[in-house]
């Protein structure tokens, strides 16, 4: 009898322990190297996401409250501007806003090879792309 309790009790831990552990994601290099070309979602969780970006002009300033964005720089270059005040800034969706211009902020020239975290609620912007970049962005949203 004390036997038969200690293996019900091992298999529902080990029931409830795998029920908690997360699956492991595995993407291939074709649909990784499509999601640089054209950019792309690549993985979709409750507290992250992973996409391959292609950029051939610059953009908006972007602030995201919950996210913290992590580039990999994969090819090509661009000047990223980070902090300072956004201008011209208004919500465009839950936790995210986008404007046209930074006041003051830190400029840096990305490119091939380099990292750069962006915690949530910093004004960031590409001003300028030469003349295109690849790059993954890991978003880890805040719960």
């Amino acid at each position: 009898m004390k036997f038969m309790l200690t293996a019900v009790l091992f298999v529902g831990t080990m029931i409830h322990l795998s029920a908690q552990t997360p699956a492991v994601t595995f993407i291939g290099h074709d649909k990784v190297a499509e999601a640089l070309a054209k950019g792309g979602g690549l993985v979709t969780a409750s507290n992250l996401t992973v996409s391959g970006n292609h950029r051939a002009m610059p953009g908006q300033v972007e602030v995201h409250d919950k996210e913290t964005d992590i580039l990999y720089i994969q090819e090509g270059q661009a000047t990223l501007v980070t902090g300072g005040t956004m201008v011209g800034g208004r919500q465009t969706g839950p936790g995210q806003h986008r404007g046209t211009d930074v006041q003051g902020g830190e400029t840096r020239h990305l490119q091939k090879g380099d990292v750069i975290v962006i915690p949530a609620g910093v004004p960031h912007w590409f001003k300028e792309v030469s003349p295109t970049v690849n790059y993954f962005t890991v978003k880890v949203i805040k719960q």
